[in-house]
């Protein structure tokens, strides 16, 4: 089993504690603040108070034997995010996951060793634009210099087979599924005819994806 711990149980510390526990990863869930321990304590395996910056405190907890450890610590506290960050990298946290609240912060976390950092408010942001940009992309993830999109099928694909489209040359992205109602059809057949509500699961460049999005 999995084991991670989550330092910080903002609400952004508090969902990646769940979430994980829901995936049955074994969480440790650590916070200065009793209340919000009080909080996450029924949904991970311990949930503790404590002072994560203490070096004491580490070597009592033995964070070196997880998996995993994720600085979720927010704004309220910049210089604890950095220092509980350094101090993870230095007893020998095989893996750390930091949040960072800036570029600069970012910078920062990675230079003192961070593995991984994470902005989920720049992240929000950049989701939210582009839903109000194109409010047919349902969802995407950046791959490289390409994306991974789910997008609403454009009502002039309906009634037409994918090799009648001929999407891939047309607009330069490629159909990897189609979700139809409760059902995915995984790497549909030229032959696939579309339907009025499918959501075409694409990959492609940012524009092309746009390109397709415009459409519906």
């Amino acid at each position: 089993m999995s084991e991670f711990a989550v330092v910080g149980l903002g609400q952004f510390g508090r969902s990646v504690a769940r979430n994980l526990a829901n995936q049955g990863a074994s969480v440790l869930a650590i916070d200065l603040n009793q209340n919000l321990v009080d909080d996450i304590a029924p949904y991970v395996d311990v949930a503790i108070r404590a002072d994560a910056t203490d070096e004491r405190t580490l070597d009592e907890l033995q964070l070196d034997t997880m998996g995993c450890v994720v600085v979720a610590i927010g704004a309220n506290s910049i210089e604890g995010s950095v220092l509980t960050t350094a101090l993870m990298t230095q007893v020998g946290v095989p893996r750390v996951v930091a949040r960072a609240m800036s570029k600069l912060h970012a910078r920062v976390l990675r230079n003192i060793g961070a593995d991984e950092v994470v902005n989920p408010e720049e992240e929000m942001g950049r989701r939210l634009a582009s839903h109000l940009a194109e409010p047919s992309i349902i969802e995407q993830v950046e791959l490289g210099d390409s994306q991974l999109a789910e997008v609403e099928s454009p009502e002039a694909f309906v009634g037409k087979s994918l090799a009648e489209l001929d999407i891939r040359n047309k607009y330069r992205v490629s159909i990897m599924a189609i979700q139809r109602a409760d059902h995915v059809i995984a790497n549909p057949r030229a032959s696939e005819i579309l339907e009025s509500g499918d959501v075409l699961v694409i990959v492609g460049s940012s524009e092309s994806v746009r390109s397709v999005a415009a459409l519906a």
